[in-house]
């Protein structure tokens, strides 16, 4: 019985190794210049398939004097067309993100800053992983990763990283967005046949319905 007790002490107290574990066998004076080559005016590097950017005049503009939207960009995603209908649909959720990510004390610049030296200006690249995680823990990892439309233009996708309720936002914005659309080609559909057809806006069911209608009535008159 101790016997089978000290196996089992042993098993336990051997450390398990995963065969994906990395460890970085730079000395710590290279530590130290790539992490302040990482910070001045320099050029992209290329380790593998992953590059990073040359660090241009524009970036540093973006830091310290941004255009518009640019001043939330350390988030993540940028929409670059302030005038369409997916900026006025996303607004608020980039606003909602920016509160809740954004420390009282710290300004936007400085998290800009990082998100230029730390991640590359980009939401899958990293250039200096300090600073890239300094970024992460001052905005408590909440991020504007992407939006698209699938199927239709009215199909809006929206990924990010954030608590639940912005998660509901998100969810409850492309809802609407896809309602909203939807009922607007219905409508068109509609006033194709019938141009003088009365509309009641708000249910997308109630609109095919009255679509369907028009086309059975428009077939047995023909």
């Amino acid at each position: 019985m101790n016997i089978f007790k000290i196996k089992v002490m042993k098993n336990k107290s051997k450390k398990i190794v995963s065969k994906f574990s990395f460890t970085d066998k730079r000395t710590r004076s290279e530590k130290v210049k790539s992490f302040f080559q990482s910070l001045v005016f320099w050029r992209g590097r290329k380790k593998g398939i992953i590059h990073t950017r040359n660090i241009e005049l524009d970036d540093f503009r973006y830091i310290f004097f941004p255009k518009g939207f640019e001043k939330y960009g350390y988030l993540g995603t940028h929409l670059w067309n302030e005038e369409g209908s997916y900026f006025k649909a996303l607004y608020p959720l980039v606003l909602a993100l920016d509160y809740e990510a954004k420390p009282k004390l710290c300004p936007r610049w400085f998290l800009r800053f990082l998100h230029v030296f730390g991640s590359d200006r980009s939401i899958v690249r990293v250039r200096n992983w300090t600073l890239h995680d300094l970024l992460r823990k001052l905005t408590k990892g909440i991020a504007f990763v992407d939006w698209k439309t699938k199927w239709y233009d009215y199909d809006l996708r929206i990924s990010i990283h954030a608590p639940e309720y912005l998660q509901e936002l998100a969810s409850a914005i492309e809802d609407r967005f896809y309602s909203t659309g939807r009922q607007k080609e219905i409508v068109e559909q509609i006033k194709a046949i019938d141009p003088d057809a009365s509309i009641i806006w708000g249910s997308i069911e109630r609109l095919e319905k009255q679509l369907e209608k028009l086309e059975n009535d428009n077939r047995s008159t023909t």
